[in-house]
């Protein structure tokens, strides 16, 4: 194995690992909502909440726009990046979800300053501050990895295993899953992620789409549970 391919190991790693601060772990995707409401309760029905956001949801929408800010930002085209920002944006319906997407970029933006040092970066958080780039996490995601070395594809992977780790965490802040039942969920996860990337990959920005009604509506009721611990 050459150093090139060990760097991308660990950049991939790095870029996955739970303990990487995008301030992720703070989200739930509905999850909460659903658990509170007596609709999620059972270790068939995480996996079931997991395959419908992961075949519905990311692969259609958060997945196609990674991949296209990838892609500009491997050519140094940033209206590439920004276009794909900016259809994003108008798919993700829900306020409270854009909120936290930008909240969820934008710290992965800075981490990113700090550890990468990329001309590409400096521009991105200039944009932002003239509010030229909403900066959701998922693009800047796509940007990051390719800065990091990391191919389209394992950029992909870095994104939504970090994605379900953290809503597996939730699970278990929850008290819905136990940590031996995670990494057995985790592994039966792992023909969805493939295809997940699989989806994202057959799309382009005009085709993005997503289908998940029950997910949404829990969201959007997030805000208003007496008690939570999760911003979405």
């Amino acid at each position: 194995m050459n150093v090139s391919s060990i760097s991308q190991q660990l950049a991939l790693m790095q870029l996955s690992d739970s303990f990487f601060p995008s301030g992720s772990f703070t989200l739930s995707h509905g999850l909460e909502t659903l658990v509170q409401s007596g609709q999620v309760r059972s270790v068939q029905e995480i996996e079931i909440f997991l395959r419908i956001l992961l075949h519905n949801k990311v692969g259609p929408t958060d997945i196609v726009a990674l991949i296209h800010a990838y892609r500009g930002s491997a050519i140094a085209d940033l209206e590439l990046v920004h276009q794909a920002d900016e259809r994003l944006f108008a798919q993700t319906l829900i306020e409270k979800t854009r909120e936290t997407s930008r909240k969820s970029g934008r710290a992965l933006l800075m981490v990113a300053l700090s550890t990468w040092k990329d001309s590409q970066l400096k521009i991105i958080e200039q944009d932002a501050a003239t509010g030229k780039i909403y900066c959701l996490h998922p693009v800047i995601f796509g940007v990051v990895g390719q800065i990091a070395g990391l191919s389209e594809q394992n950029t992909v992977l870095a994104f939504v295993h970090s994605l379900i780790v953290g809503l597996l965490g939730a699970a278990i802040r929850l008290s819905i899953l136990g940590h031996l039942q995670v990494q057995q969920v985790l592994l039966q996860l792992a023909p969805d992620i493939e295809i997940t990337y699989q989806i994202g990959a057959s799309l382009n920005l005009n085709q993005m789409w997503s289908c998940t009604p029950m997910i949404d509506i829990a969201q959007i009721r997030q805000q208003k549970l007496p008690q939570r611990l999760f911003a979405s």
